[in-house]
């Protein structure tokens, strides 16, 4: 089961702006890449020290800084001491527990959600932090392990496909989030299957196993409603915002990404809903099948009952029964015994009890 719960005990009692990280290291290295372009052309290659972000940031076009691993805390303070960021939002960008929210600085705005993928060791969901920073004609993409869900972005700007080139960083900003956002779909779909399969199981033949299931997959959607349900409000002020750094052309683009954050918010609820309900699902089913047991062993009983009674009475042990010399009286016995509990089984089948 995935680690939902991150420590942040020992930043208790250190000065607002400490850089203290918190989470997981899920890379080896800090790496800092840039992609530059405009209208004409594309360039990309790696920075290695601060110096040259400051002597990149002045250039004409739209610069995209790539920060990849949280874990180096006293190369990253640099980075951002480089970008001219406050010591809050570094502080913001190594806790990796922070909830999705947006925050205007004046000079740039501070962008943090989450990213959703799958487990290729269990069928937990994993998220992974993302910090955006928007300045004028630079953006600032913080995550903390390499991923591919960029790479289309990416593409698209080499291949200078559709208006990416010729619009601002603003809209490059849209782009990230709304590529994000996007893939919540395909990995809502999947949870979707395994609630069906899930809810299937239940209904045919309940166990403690699934029981577990339901409870894990109950808890998944908690911390799942917990990383996507703010971003709602993020997606909202920037649409409404009144920062310049953003146009207006932008804000319209922002309007379907709220949309579609509606839409997985609503995917959510239903889900927890089902989950929720399967839970009484599981209790009917566990009732149903001990009422089934009972009724099978209640109906053994009665059968048996006028049975033992007719061997209670020739089990008595005394002298004179006139049955008892009878050449055919434990054949006939037997048939009576064989015929009482025909007849009640029979009874039995037409009022539907079997």
């Amino acid at each position: 089961m995935a680690r939902h719960v991150k420590k942040r005990s020992h930043k208790a009692g250190l000065p607002p702006g400490t850089p203290v990280h918190i989470g997981e290291r899920k890379s080896e290295s800090m790496r800092v890449t840039l992609m530059h372009f405009n209208d004409e052309r594309v360039t990309e290659r790696d920075i290695s020290t601060p110096d040259e972000v400051r002597a990149q940031r002045e250039g004409p076009g739209v610069n995209w800084f790539t920060i990849t691993g949280l874990h180096d805390v006293e190369k990253l303070t640099a980075f951002g001491s480089a970008f001219d960021l406050h010591p809050l939002v570094i502080e913001d960008v190594l806790n990796t527990d922070q909830r999705p929210k947006f925050e205007d600085y004046g000079e740039y705005v501070y962008i943090v959600f989450k990213r959703l993928g799958n487990n290729t060791t269990t069928p937990d969901s994993v998220t992974e932090q993302i910090s955006l920073i928007l300045g004028r004609n630079m953006v600032i993409l913080f995550l903390e392990s390499e991923s591919e869900i960029f790479d289309g972005i990416k593409d698209r700007l080499r291949s200078n496909r559709g208006r990416m080139r010729k619009l601002g960083a603003d809209f490059l900003v849209y782009a990230l989030m709304d590529n994000v956002v996007d893939n919540y779909f395909a990995i809502f779909e999947t949870l979707g299957e395994r609630i069906e399969t899930l809810q299937d199981s239940l209904i045919a033949k309940p166990t403690s196993e699934s029981l577990q299931v339901l409870h894990a997959l109950k808890r998944e959607m908690l911390f799942l409603r917990k990383s996507v349900w703010p971003l709602r409000e993020v997606v909202s002020a920037l649409q409404r915002g009144d920062s310049p750094l953003i146009q207006n052309e932008t804000r319209t683009y922002l309007r379907d990404v709220y949309d579609h954050t509606i839409h997985v918010i609503d995917t959510i609820e239903t889900y927890r809903d089902m989950l929720s309900s399967m839970l009484d699902i599981y209790l009917s089913s566990l009732s149903n099948r001990l009422n089934e047991v009972i009724k099978v062993l209640t109906i053994i009983a009665t059968v048996f009952m006028p049975l033992t009674f007719i061997v209670g009475i020739y089990g008595m042990n005394f002298r004179y029964m006139p049955e008892l010399g009878w050449s055919w009286g434990y054949p006939l016995v037997l048939l009576l015994m064989a015929v009482i509990a025909g007849v009640m089984l029979v009874f039995f089948r037409r009022k539907k009890w079997i």
